[in-house]
Parts: structure tokens; C-alpha cells; sequence
């Protein structure tokens, strides 16, 4: 199978070559040719033909650039569609609060569009960069988004009462229940645990929006009179970065939570969902 040593991902170009409609063409009308000569040459024909075809075209660059570029298309078509179902879930609030981060964003944009020609190419740069930035902001919104709706369907009292009275009937309850609610326990201390990291992850979300918001107005307050796009590019490419992390750090704490100890002969407590997440915008660009 060829391989896309470019992007470093492994592509089947045959299998994309036969899947070509254009292919299904010709080897149906080599069918029809034959059912109609009631001959089986044709077929033999066809067959050595195909594979031809398929020895040659998989190899060619120029297929293996179109095959990409298609892979490239459906993953942004994909991208987006997660996007806007995260847009749509958030709360009307936090949708406002997306509006003027894009606000802003505008405002830069129009006020580099200014710029020399010979400025253009880090103008792009920063077209690429803001356009990262809005899809790792709603991401952030909709990841503070279930976070909150976490916390305010989980009653973490309750959870300890619960628990202090499993360790107050310990010692009354038979071996086979102590097993059991030996289990209960770890279980609901994970829990506990977990309402706790979610709280902290709420607060390391906030903060990066937060952050997005204030360094996007100064970027936009210093392009009124700053000239150097390649200066604002490297301040908006260290925004995502910091974006990125943040979300991975949200991934990270959450998977601590990923394994609930099994009980004999029960099934364990679900998981609860809070992790980061993925908007028909009216008028917004996605991109990846």
C-alpha cells in the first residue's frame, strides 16, 4: 500500500483508485459489453485493464495529492459539524460571550488588511492563527459548559453522607456485604475525588478564556498602530499553544477517572461525562 509520507499518515491509495466512480464506469460497461457479446473476452480483457490501472494510478503524485486533499476536505467537513454542535449546545450567554471574542477578531482582521503586500504573507499567517483560536475558544466554552452542569447536578454532601454511613455499619454487616460495600466506598471516594478535579478544571477554563479574551483585545488595541504582522502572528501562534495545553490538561485530569474498580457479580457506577469537547455560525470561518 502507498504511503503518504508527507503527512505521515497511512493512505490506501488503491483502494481510493478503485473506489473512483469513474472506475465503477468502465468496469460496468465492460460488464454490459460482455453479458451483451455473450463473450468472456471482454471481462479478461477488462480485468487485465484494472489492474493496469491499479499498478499505475495509486503511484501517481498527482492522484496521491487529489486522495489528500480529499481526505483534508471531509476532515474539516467533520471538524465543523462538531463545532457547530458544540456552538448550539452552549447556553445563550456563552454564545454572546463567543460573539465578541469574534468581535474583536474582525477588528484585527480589518485593521491588517491595511498592511503592504509584502506584509500579506504574515497577514495569512494570522488568518490561520485566529481562525485556530476561535475553534479551540468554543471548545473551551462548551468543556466549561459541561463542567458547570456537572457541578450543579452533583451533590457532593450527599455523596459523603453516603459514604460515613457504609464506614458506620461496617462492622455490623455481614463478611459478604463488607465486600461489597468495601467497593461502594472506594467507589464513592472516587467520586468525591473526581467532583473535585472538576471544580479545579473549571477554574483552569475560565482562566484560559479568560486569558483569550484579554490578550485578543491588546493584540487588537496595538494593531490600530503597530506594523509588524510577524509580531502579532507570534503573539497570537503563543495564544493557541496556550489554548491547546490548556485543553490537554483537561484531558489528562479527566482520564485519572477512566477506571472504576469492578464489583463481583455488580456493575460499577457510571462514569460521569465532563470532559473537553466539538456550530452553524451565521457568518463565522471555520478551519482547521
Amino acid at each position: 500500500m502507498p504511503r503518504d509520507d508527507s503527512t505521515g499518515s497511512d493512505i490506501n491509495y488503491v483502494k481510493e483508485a478503485a473506489r473512483l466512480q469513474y472506475n465503477w464506469i468502465a468496469l460496468a460497461g465492460i460488464a454490459g459489453f460482455a453479458l451483451v457479446s455473450g463473450s468472456a473476452l471482454p471481462l479478461l480483457l477488462g480485468a487485465g485493464l484494472e489492474l493496469m490501472y491499479l499498478s499505475v494510478v495509486p503511484h501517481n503524485p498527482r492522484f496521491q495529492r487529489l486522495v489528500r486533499s480529499w481526505k483534508y476536505a471531509e476532515e474539516k467537513r467533520l471538524n465543523d459539524q462538531r463545532l457547530n454542535a458544540m456552538y448550539r449546545e452552549i447556553p445563550e450567554e456563552m454564545r454572546v460571550r463567543y460573539a465578541k471574542v469574534d468581535t474583536v477578531c474582525n477588528a484585527i482582521r480589518q485593521n491588517y488588511s491595511r498592511l503592504s503586500s509584502t506584509s500579506q504573507i504574515f497577514a495569512e499567517q494570522m488568518e490561520d492563527r485566529l481562525q485556530g483560536l476561535l475553534q479551540g475558544y468554543v471548545r473551551l466554552l462548551h468543556a466549561a459548559w459541561q463542567h458547570r452542569e456537572y457541578l450543579r447536578t452533583t451533590d457532593p454532601n450527599a455523596v459523603q453522607r453516603e459514604l460515613a454511613n457504609l464506614e458506620k455499619s461496617h462492622d455490623s454487616d455481614t463478611p459478604k456485604v463488607q465486600e461489597i460495600n468495601l467497593k461502594r466506598v472506594e467507589i464513592l471516594n472516587k467520586r468525591i475525588e473526581k467532583f473535585h478535579k472538576i471544580q479545579e478544571n473549571c477554574a483552569v477554563i475560565d482562566a484560559q478564556c479568560a486569558a483569550v479574551e484579554d490578550v485578543l483585545g491588546l493584540i487588537k488595541d496595538q494593531s490600530v498602530t503597530m506594523r509588524d504582522p510577524q509580531q502579532l502572528s507570534e503573539h497570537l501562534e503563543g495564544l493557541v499553544k496556550d489554548v491547546e495545553q490548556t485543553e490537554e490538561t483537561v484531558r489528562e485530569m479527566e482520564n485519572i477517572f477512566t477506571n472504576v474498580p469492578e464489583m463481583n457479580g455488580i456493575a460499577p457506577l457510571p462514569e460521569d461525562t465532563g470532559g473537553s469537547g466539538g456550530m452553524t455560525f451565521p457568518r463565522n470561518r471555520m478551519r482547521n
